[in-house]
């Protein structure tokens, strides 16, 4: 795996995307999506290999959910591009101009990253909804999946490349590392000379090993160790719909709920209820010394159970005096993705709004709604849980750097 001949490829991409106007760059999206609906059949037998592999090496059925796709599933993703193409392109906007006190008329102006290497897990819909943002924003992007989707991410890539290269340009704007080692992963982390950003999108481990290694500068897209604290002015019905949603709608994503937090006012009436209707999925409830007495079959917590991305039907449960505990254990443990409180005492949300260090805080709604889709962006590269840049889901936005501009009249500076 050349991966300095892929840099340069897609630096050269790179160059030429960032010149084309907005109604070619959505043309060519229009086009790619169009290509994935009509090569459905060999993307699901790509993907029933990728499928078939991970029942062989004992891949849990919720992991193995992240990785299956659909007929319905290509439509989604075919139907994120050209939500993409559709939404207002930000490369080349003015944010602002000025005149200073030397009669320079200054301005701000979004221009592409450049090249973005995403190294990323399990679900391929990543690589089109990555593919597409960075193509909207005029940026060239290295793609490397996991092994346990190769054949899916393969040929996607293969797909996009092909639908741009019959409408006259370059394939090399989407490119893919077909090594999955940890080897050249670790050379892709360290390539300076040709990635402007590296973006890593998967479990904790891939997190951690990213931004111990890589040497290209990083924008953190983090695990969920998300939390729902049930406050004593809660409606408790309403807090079970929000919990069971959080939970089990989905548990193999970066969204879902792991933790819930009672208040011990309302642990008694609450905790029987959800439990009943988290059984109905077998949740298995691991609950601490206050929960315990409520839940019956749920099993002790371990202090590892509160630090613990489940993506799985597991939740953890504790019984907390008051908001101040719930919010300190909060951002004791969290990942800084995803929190929600349920409660109708306007002080006590905004307490919780002000005080928990999350990229996405709710009041009164599950945590499932932290989605570039959902929020508006049309596809998301990831839920960036970092302080710098970008936080939250990354739309188009959070692709881009900017430049100033500067119109002057002869002025020199004495």
């Amino acid at each position: 795996m050349n991966l300095m001949q892929l840099g340069q490829q897609a630096q050269m991409a790179a160059h030429k995307l960032a010149l084309l106007d907005t109604q070619r760059k959505n043309s060519l999206l229009l086009e790619m999506a169009a290509a994935l609906e009509t090569a459905t059949p060999e993307i699901l037998a790509a993907n029933a290999k990728d499928l078939a592999q991970a029942q062989d090496n004992g891949i849990s059925e919720t992991m193995q959910d992240r990785l299956r796709l659909t007929e319905a599933r290509i439509r989604d993703m075919a139907q994120g591009i050209r939500e993409v193409s559709q939404l207002p392109d930000p490369i080349g906007e003015v944010e602002k101009m000025w005149k200073n006190a030397d009669g320079l008329l200054i301005g701000r102006q979004k221009v592409p990253l450049g090249v973005i290497g995403i190294i990323y897990e399990s679900r391929p819909n990543v690589t089109t909804d990555a593919a597409s943002l960075c193509f909207k924003t005029g940026n060239a992007v290295i793609l490397r999946g996991g092994k346990e989707a190769f054949n899916s991410n393969q040929i996607l890539v293969n797909v996009m490349q092909n639908a741009l290269a019959a409408n006259d340009f370059t394939p090399d704007a989407i490119q893919f590392v077909s090594d999955t080692s940890h080897d050249v992963a670790n050379q892709m982390m360290k390539l300076t000379e040709y990635l402007d950003v590296l973006i890593p999108r998967g479990g904790a481990g891939l997190i951690r090993r990213v931004k111990e290694s890589a040497t290209v500068p990083v924008i953190e897209t983090g695990t969920g160790n998300n939390h729902i604290y049930v406050d004593k002015d809660a409606q408790l019905e309403m807090a079970k719909n929000i919990v069971d949603n959080a939970k089990t709608q989905r548990p193999s994503v970066c969204n879902a709920a792991e933790t819930l937090l009672i208040h011990q006012d309302v642990a008694a009436a609450f905790l029987p209820v959800i439990a009943a209707k988290l059984a109905e999925h077998d949740v298995q409830l691991r609950a601490d010394e206050g929960a315990l007495p409520y839940l019956a079959g749920a099993i002790p917590a371990t202090e590892e159970d509160w630090a613990t991305e489940f993506l799985d039907y597991i939740l953890a449960v504790t019984v907390v005096a008051d908001i101040d505990e719930a919010i300190a254990h909060i951002n004791r443990y969290n990942t800084k993705h995803s929190e929600a409180i349920v409660t109708d005492n306007y002080f006590a949300s905004q307490k919780f709004l002000a005080e928990v260090d999350a990229a996405a805080v709710y009041v009164n709604a599950s945590t499932r709604f932290t989605d570039g889709f959902v929020f508006g962006f049309g596809a998301e590269i990831g839920i960036s849980t970092q302080k710098l840049h970008a936080r939250g889901p990354m739309g188009l936005e959070e692709l881009t750097s900017t430049k100033y501009i500067v119109y002057g009249d002869g002025q020199v500076r004495g």
